[in-house]
């Protein structure tokens, strides 16, 4: 299918995107001038450890389910959506979803670095593919070209490796990882709050960038009050309800995509 040229084309943004280009710049400078992270010795002791069905660390593990169904409708949706110069980033989110759901439920099967490396990796993946996506929808559209992306992807490829290697030297180091998972959640709202608009009209409304940064703040703190979330529910974790506030973070925010491309189709 053959898409429409872009409408409600939105001016250039002008100083305000190098504002985000520094706050970029400052992200990574904290972090190397803050020195090396370490993965904290727990980090692999989930509070949630039954099984179920032979499967180890089930609802750890099950959880994961949603991100697949997730990114599958995604891709689906999208085929029959007018493309978009954000419709590349789009796609690789999607694929990033489901292989999130394929890694997150292999490390949590038998959780150690090893299969964290797996975990990581769609991650880094979907939090670049995301930062590509905004950015074209709301920068220059060049952001979702496939070199761009690409290199987008290699970089957060990278951040997972160094992280790797550091473990295996025995100096542990996450600050790679952390600025690729932690950079779309502070441009996205720098640019919100700057008020950067949308440069097309099929492109994601604010509400939905809005929501799924709640939920990613919502996921965070699920996530490091794991055992006391356990201790007084006694059936769910944090890290269960974790995964589950993550995949409907991102539910909301492509349905809130699909929704804005849809209603630009039948204009």
């Amino acid at each position: 299918m053959t898409s429409p040229k872009p409408a409600a084309l939105a001016p250039h943004v002008g100083p305000r995107a190098w504002i985000l280009l520094a706050l970029a710049a400052l992200l990574a400078a904290a972090l190397w001038i803050h020195g090396p992270i370490p993965q904290w010795d727990s980090y692999h002791h989930f509070a949630d450890r039954r099984a179920w069905l032979a499967i180890p660390n089930a609802a750890d593990v099950l959880s994961n389910l949603p991100f697949a169904v997730i990114g599958a409708w995604w891709l689906w949706a999208m085929r029959g959506l007018p493309r978009t110069p954000a419709t590349p980033a789009w796609r690789a989110f999607a694929v990033a979803l489901i292989a999130t759901a394929a890694g997150s439920a292999f490390y949590h099967w038998a959780p150690d670095n090893a299969s964290l490396a797996f975990d990581r990796l769609p991650i880094a993946w979907a939090c670049a593919a995301l930062t590509c996506a905004f950015l074209a929808e709301r920068v220059d559209e060049r952001w979702s070209r496939s070199g761009v992306l690409a290199g987008a992807l290699v970089l957060a490829s990278a951040s997972v490796a160094l992280w790797w290697w550091s473990e295996a030297a025995g100096r542990s180091d996450l600050r790679a990882y952390l600025f690729v998972q932690f950079l779309p959640m502070l441009l996205v709202p720098a640019a919100l709050l700057l008020s950067l608009p949308r440069r097309f009209a099929a492109a994601a409304p604010d509400r939905a960038w809005w929501g799924v940064l709640l939920g990613y703040a919502l996921a965070k703190a699920l996530e490091v009050a794991d055992h006391a979330v356990f201790e007084h529910l006694a059936w769910l974790s944090g890290h269960t309800l974790k995964h589950l506030a993550a995949a409907g973070a991102a539910l909301w925010l492509v349905h809130g995509a699909w929704r804005a491309a849809r209603a630009n189709q039948l204009r």
